[in-house]
């Protein structure tokens, strides 16, 4: 191509991608200001442990011991065992709940105000905690922190399916692995940035525990003051909005100058025009609809195994790990810190690996090695009283299980959960993918301490069985995506769904875009 006027070469638009500045300060502003959230408060809450000093015990859990000895100073006796345990439960399982709820009115959501408009709402669900959990000390109520707990539940179950959403719709194919991983990045930066202010020497204390609490807030005034002067969506400006002109606009800040936009624009237009064949599905819809009908299963599968695989399990029994190989209680806390760190290493190591190795070889190498690891860990549990140099192999699987973990089954599913649907039915699978989530969230941080009590060390061979059988099915069922459109992936799929599903290139070009119609479907 020439310049006409002078003759010389004009640069040739590329259709590969790059992290334009737009891009990248996008993706931070919207990751730091929602899943930092599910991170920060699902660890924050669990953190100090052992450190707080109460009137009824010499060494204890800091909010354990406010809620004793608020209930002290209205009934003037201490809560029994059973009673704070009940209590203390409950504080902690609201936040899952809320996160079922939040998931639950996502659809909806999304639906009316868009991507970058439900992640700017969704601040309120951590503001308004943050407040509340910020001046229950003072206000002597450790009910304000369960309510708190639910609100900010609330708002991290509608960040988990919105924010894969809106990444994987900003991204160019060529980095929608890497950006679709910084879903788990920004969750494991919450947990680590939890881990750090807990430390009893920083606000993990008798005194500094409300600030702990109510720092959820700050990210969320970040991302109030900063989301609005980034684009929306350009999928669903086009596709959903029907604004052409708006989402060529956003493609090219979000591109730069030098990029195929119009290329990208025919592949969404593309898409649309599939998904007008389609029409626009509900979440009761998609589960009899059988062009998706294996999509669906496997952002089930996907979603399970990642809490099923037994993260969660592991976290809650290291503790205990740690104590039998001699680590002091109270300095736990700096060996859980340590592990915060290897997590977040390998999750940047995974961001940076999935769109060179896959989607598939990360996932199928995180789980095996997450069953090897529970596995092995089974057995020095078991041997341990006999064999005491056997504890220190336990803290080995621990960190091995992390790494596991935090290379393929954390991480990966954020993306695949976006690549494997189209914008018609995506918000209808991402609401039946975070209930999923969040549910066997839910379950298992309710049944594994009766599970443990019940079975002992044996319990982690559950765990095993389970990556083994997550494993498989993704070996057997889910395709590598890396570097494909969202159409390919879908063509891919249909005949294991036992449809008819056109290539892209036998597509004939399409009449001038027309909006899509409204659905007249609700999100359910």
């Amino acid at each position: 191509m020439e310049n006409k006027g002078t003759g010389t070469p004009l640069p040739t638009p590329h259709k590969k991608g790059h992290l334009q500045s737009t891009l990248v300060l996008t993706t931070l502003s919207a990751s730091f200001g929602s899943v930092f959230q599910y991170g920060y408060n699902i660890a924050v809450i669990n953190t100090p442990h052992k450190v707080g000093t109460g009137n009824w015990g010499p060494v204890f859990q800091v909010f354990k011991s406010f809620y004793n000895d608020t209930y002290f100073e209205r009934h003037g006796r201490f809560m029994d065992e059973n009673s704070l345990l009940l209590l203390w439960s409950c504080t902690v399982s609201m936040f899952p709940l809320g996160g079922v709820f939040g998931s639950l009115i996502v659809g909806f959501m999304v639906n009316k105000w868009g991507r970058k408009g439900t992640l700017l709402i969704n601040n309120i669900f951590a503001i308004i905690p943050a407040i509340l959990m910020g001046v229950s000390k003072v206000a002597r109520a450790f009910e304000l922190i369960i309510l708190s707990r639910v609100l900010v539940g609330i708002c991290a179950g509608i960040s988990y399916s919105v924010l894969p959403m809106y990444l994987g719709e900003l991204a160019p194919k060529n980095l929608r692995g890497t950006l679709g991983t910084m879903t788990e990045v920004f969750v494991i930066i919450g947990v680590l940035l939890a881990q750090i202010f807990s430390l009893q020497s920083i606000l993990g204390n008798a005194t500094g525990w409300p600030i702990l609490l109510a720092l959820t807030g700050v990210p969320a005034l970040i991302q109030l003051l900063s989301l609005p002067f980034f684009p929306e969506s350009p999928r669903y400006t086009l596709i959903e909005k029907g604004d052409e002109e708006t989402a060529r606009q956003a493609l090219r800040r979000l591109r730069g100058c030098n990029y195929d936009v119009e290329a990208e624009m025919e592949e969404m237009r593309e898409e649309e025009r599939k998904e007008r064949e389609e029409g626009r599905l509900s979440v009761l819809n998609l589960f009899t609809f059988r062009p998706l009908r294996w999509q669906l299963i496997s952002i089930i599968v996907l979603m399970a195994g990642q809490q099923l695989s037994g993260i969660n399990a592991v976290n809650y029994y290291a503790d205990i790990i740690y104590t039998s190989a001699g680590v002091d209680p109270t300095q736990s806390q700096y060996v859980i810190v340590g592990s915060g760190v290897i997590n977040l290493v390998m999750t940047v190591v995974s961001a940076v690996l999935v769109e060179r190795l896959g989607r598939r070889i990360l996932l199928l190498s995180g789980y095996g090695i997450c069953g090897s690891a529970c596995l092995v860990l089974t057995v020095a549990l078991l041997l341990q009283s006999t064999v005491p140099e056997l504890s220190y192999l336990g803290i080995i699987c621990v960190f091995a299980y992390i790494v596991g973990h935090s290379i393929g089954p954390s991480p990966v599913p954020s993306v695949v959960r976006t690549e494997i649907v189209l914008q018609s039915s995506r918000t209808a699978a991402l609401t039946v993918d975070g209930a999923v989530h969040w549910l066997t969230n839910f379950i298992v941080g309710l049944a594994f301490p009766s599970i443990q009590v019940a079975i002992g060390a044996y319990s982690f061979l559950i765990f095993t069985v389970l990556c083994i059988l997550t494993a498989a099915y993704i070996y057997v069922v889910i395709p590598e995506t890396k570097g494909k459109t969202f159409v390919e992936i879908n063509c891919a799929f249909a005949k294991r769904n036992g449809v008819e599903f056109p290539e892209e290139k036998d597509v004939t070009m399409a009449e001038p875009h027309t909006p899509s119609l409204p659905s007249k479907q609700t999100s359910f």
